[in-house]
């Protein structure tokens, strides 16, 4: 049976490039137009897994993810590294000098800004999802519309890329994580990074002597982002990523934090792919 993967964005966006690197093509697609429909997909269980992007290098972070991954009660159980390349393309056969306007993600237009410097007679157009304009374009034949996407779309699509990696900075990568419903799927010696939640007492030092317990316990802090909890104001909730050479030092650390912050909450234990 294939494994069903819920991605925010269609058939040929980031995320489904994601799903074939990650999993392979033997794997079944639910399509879902937003980050709360995809985990509404897990919660509902019409999908076995999903893929989100958390962030980005250019961007940074995308910090309602980091929300909806807590709330939700779901499990990092994985994670992957995209380079985003943004091409642009056009019906079979029409050349560049064949475009008036150029659809695509607001963020797509504007990595992509200094390229159109040079072709003032195109009009960027601010769409919904990068993928859904290139097949929108083969679907409705426009002859005078071009798209910025991801090679799979233009694979897909059946579409002739005109100009490739056009986005002005070219070192641009975003990290997607698998999440799902069930707790870590692999064992634990090969464990060696994982993400928790935890907030800290308003007071002068609680952050440092949290992190300070993380490196006696020789963890190393990779990521650590603040969100205020919208309950109670000007106090904050931290997402920390943390990476180890031995499950048993988390475990120590674990037991320590679980003590010394409040609401200490594991989102994932899985495999580091940046070694």
């Amino acid at each position: 049976m294939k494994r069903r993967i819920a991605i925010q964005g269609i058939k040929g966006s980031n995320h489904h490039q994601v799903v074939r690197e990650f999993f392979g093509d033997d794997t079944e697609l639910v399509e879902s137009m937003s980050f709360d429909y995809l985990v509404d997909r897990l919660l509902d269980k019409t999908a076995d897994m999903g893929v989100m992007a958390i962030e980005n290098s250019i961007a940074g972070s995308i910090i309602p993810n980091y929300a909806l991954v807590y709330h939700n009660n779901l499990h990092i159980i994985g994670e992957h590294y995209l380079n985003i390349n943004h091409n642009l393309m056009v019906l079979k056969g029409r050349k560049i000098g064949d475009i008036e306007e150029v659809r695509s993600h607001p963020m797509a237009l504007l990595q992509c800004k200094e390229f159109f410097r040079d072709y003032p007679h195109i009009k960027l157009v601010e769409d919904v999802d990068t993928a859904e304009t290139a097949k929108r374009i083969q679907e409705q034949q426009l002859k005078h519309i071009a798209a910025i996407a991801p090679e799979v779309a233009a694979d897909l699509y059946d579409l002739d890329i005109v100009a490739e990696r056009i986005q002005t900075i070219k070192n641009n990568a975003t990290r997607f994580i698998i999440v799902s419903t069930k707790n870590k799927v692999i064992p634990k010696k090969e464990i060696n990074k994982a993400s928790v939640r935890f907030v800290t007492d308003h007071k002068r030092g609680s952050l440092a002597a949290v992190l300070n317990v993380m490196s006696d316990c020789n963890l190393n802090l990779t990521k650590i982002q603040s969100l205020p909890i919208i309950e109670t104001p000007w106090k904050y909730a931290f997402f920390v990523d943390v990476t180890f050479e031995g499950y048993t030092h988390f475990e120590k650390a674990k037991a320590l934090l679980d003590i010394m912050s409040e609401d200490f909450k594991v989102l994932g234990e899985y495999k580091n792919v940046r070694i």
